[in-house]
């Protein structure tokens, strides 16, 4: 599975690399590119491809969003996602699928050890990954790497959102799915131009957050904000019981001071902190698992 923006370049070659590679498996196979809303060429150049099922967007959804898709799409037992800029060498995948039978992983990432790109990006991924690492160790080197293995089985409670591509191994793991690592082939970009720019830099970020707080608080949120509510309320209560003693005892004046209502301010803060976290934690413990999409699909195509 390939979602493809703005790669008229490199999608034929690429179903040339993916057929020949799948051909040698002996298996039966489809492959899906997601036409994540390109403006050049690259849906007209997809459709004289065969076989392929083409499911095209009505406009830009993102990575994520492709991903999502293909996944739904999808009918074998095992998925096999990578980028459409011929980054990812196809002929890696036979070598992730053993990685995956030998070792019995669930999930099998590519990790470009040896890199084939502009230092800029270099720089900025390898910071991502060293907060990654910090926040959510999910001991995979590289996970932002499209080039990757898994059991279908994965993504049956599982919807992809936002920029979490980056992370759908730690979040795997979460469900306590087994995750594996194999060093892949890097090939530098010829044709087309990156999709990374400082905005998805943010967006990673603040998806970064989210898995870590999915993982340390997502069934427990009243350990956060619980936790946080009761510890501002007492250091409220404190306070203001230290200004009642110094009222009392050392007539200490209050009328001018800021400090009663600094004292009031945190308890109240609080209390709104440990009620939101126990509705929090009814939520949770009511919740259900939407199936609605996050993007449009205007058509699906297959050539046979």
């Amino acid at each position: 599975m390939v979602p493809v923006f703005n790669e008229q370049d490199n999608v034929k070659k690429l179903h040339e690399e993916i057929v020949a590679v799948l051909n040698k498996l002996g298996k039966s196979y489809e492959i899906i590119f997601v036409n994540d809303g390109s403006l050049d060429k690259t849906l007209e150049n997809c459709l004289d491809l065969k076989p392929l099922k083409i499911v095209d967007f009505r406009r830009n959804f993102g990575q994520t969003a492709s991903i999502d898709a293909g996944i739904k799409e999808s009918k074998g037992d095992i998925i096999v996602t990578m980028d459409g800029d011929m980054q990812n060498d196809p002929r890696d995948i036979p070598r992730l699928l053993k990685k995956m039978r030998d070792d019995k992983y669930e999930v099998v990432s590519g990790w470009r050890k040896n890199r084939k790109d502009p230092f800029s990006k270099k720089f900025v991924s390898h910071g991502a990954e060293v907060l990654r690492k910090f926040l959510i160790n999910d001991g995979i080197h590289d996970s932002g790497c499209t080039l990757k293995v898994y059991k279908k089985e994965c993504f049956e409670k599982v919807n992809l959102m936002g920029e979490m591509h980056r992370f759908i191994p730690a979040t795997l793991a979460i469900y306590g799915f087994k995750v594996g690592e194999l060093e892949v082939n890097h090939r530098p970009r010829i044709h087309g131009i990156t999709k990374y720019n400082y905005k998805r830099t943010i967006k990673g970020f603040l998806d970064i957050m989210g898995v870590w707080f999915w993982m340390k608080y997502a069934s427990r949120p009243l350990h956060l904000f619980g936790g946080a509510g009761l510890f501002s309320f007492i250091l409220g209560g404190l306070f203001l019981t230290g200004l009642f003693i110094a009222r009392i005892f050392y007539a200490y004046s209050l009328s001018d001071k800021v400090w009663p209502l600094l004292a009031i301010f945190l308890m109240m803060v609080g209390m709104q902190l440990f009620v939101s976290g126990l509705m929090a934690d009814i939520l949770v413990k009511s919740r259900y698992r939407g199936k609605d999409m996050n993007y449009a699909i205007k058509k699906i195509v297959e050539n046979k």
